[in-house]
């Protein structure tokens, strides 16, 4: 086994449409016998799969699971009741994507609360909500801040900015999680003990590569011996990453890790970005939907950024709810179950009226399947 970082150009014999490439995948996959398993770990793969067909194109040769790579997704319920209760603090405009207003939590969402009056307000960044408490200095603004590596390196920025330029009623709610935390979890007893996964290979998010590196995923053939690529978003992107972890778990190419995006993604990522993180959060323990507590999976604001952080500003006494009855977002994104197995998928659980978060966001496996599903089920 390898657990060197390979890049892995197009190949020269590479097929030039998705369908010729997707037959070649499947040919050597019936002379193996035996079927591929894979997972991606993005939301964004999760979408282009879904619209692109590359599911139901695949089907019968390589299974492509959807992973807990959508940021709003895998907020729980907890987490967003403590969101809901800054909507209480006096004079507060509460700032955040539009993915996470109509998520809900156990009682209501950040839609619910802003059509009881709360300000809530949709931004496109962190430094959009800064640029409101400069606005409005004698309000206290409150960012709620979820996604991945991809997005945290912003709303550090945001903090550091606020810090220099002394706007003291700017702070930041974290719920940004880290990517590799929640692969280690699956992949050592399916995110809940006892319950195991079984994968070939992972496709890496190429949006978090960018900011970790492929380097940063180097973990899964030297931990796990599993091979992972990280792919762009283009279908021959993703089938380029495919290809390689086809030929990894047939024992065609080596365990490795292979960087099929290199026009964005360098082996060591982004070190200014990296440096920002490292300089304004620390790890901590997150509680991810689904996959429960991980260890240091989280980032939260350091001791000495504090007036910034939320939290400490204004503290919420907020239990964890119980799990929504019949919602099963959680096995969907442990991979465990398929958004279209879901009871309520569909019927109960629809875009206009959504029971849980993997069918709110655009990004959610159960919003994209719901979309592009007949898309998927045309397919062979």
């Amino acid at each position: 086994m390898s657990n060197q970082l390979l890049a892995r150009p197009m190949p020269e014999d590479a097929p030039s449409t998705a369908a010729a490439w997707v037959a070649r995948i499947r040919r050597k996959v019936a002379d193996a016998g035996r079927t591929v398993r894979l997972m991606e770990f993005c939301g964004t793969h999760t979408v282009a799969i879904a619209r692109s067909g590359l599911r139901g194109m695949l089907r019968g040769a390589v299974e492509l699971v959807s992973g807990p790579g959508c940021p709003v997704c895998v907020t729980a319920d907890g987490e967003i009741d403590r969101m809901l209760a800054y909507c209480d603090v006096p004079g507060a405009i509460v700032a955040t994507y539009g993915d996470l207003l109509r998520v809900p939590g156990s009682r209501t969402s950040l839609a619910g609360r802003r059509a009881e009056g709360a300000d809530v307000r949709v931004v496109y960044s962190a430094l959009d909500a800064l640029q409101l408490a400069r606005e409005a200095p004698d309000r206290p603004v409150i960012f709620l801040g979820v996604g991945f590596e991809t997005t945290a390196p912003a709303a550090a920025l945001a903090v550091k900015a606020a810090s220099e330029e002394g706007v003291g009623n700017f702070c930041l709610h974290s719920a940004h999680k880290q990517t590799p935390a929640a692969m280690r979890a699956l992949l050592r007893d399916g995110g809940r003990p006892g319950e195991a996964l079984t994968l070939d290979g992972i496709i890496c998010p190429g949006h978090v590569s960018t900011v970790l590196g492929a380097e940063g995923f180097a973990f899964l053939p030297a931990e796990f011996g599993i091979p992972g690529a990280v792919a762009g978003f283009e279908p021959l992107d993703i089938l380029l990453a495919v290809d390689c972890l086809v030929d990894a778990a047939l024992g065609r190419r080596p365990v490795a890790l292979w960087n099929g995006y290199r026009r964005w993604v360098r082996p060591e990522g982004n070190r200014r970005a990296q440096a920002l993180l490292s300089e304004v959060f620390c790890t901590c323990d997150a509680r991810w939907r689904g996959l429960g507590l991980l260890p240091e999976s989280g980032l939260r604001l350091k001791p000495e950024f504090a007036r910034f952080d939320a939290e400490v500003r204004f503290p919420a006494d907020v239990a964890e709810p119980p799990a929504r009855s019949g919602c099963r977002c959680g096995d969907v994104l442990r991979g465990t179950l398929a958004p279209a197995d879901c009871p309520l998928f569909g019927a109960a659980c629809r875009p206009e009226r959504p029971m849980g978060p993997c069918m709110v966001s655009s990004e959610g496996a159960c919003a994209a399947w719901y979309r592009y599903g007949t898309a998927e089920e045309e397919q062979p």
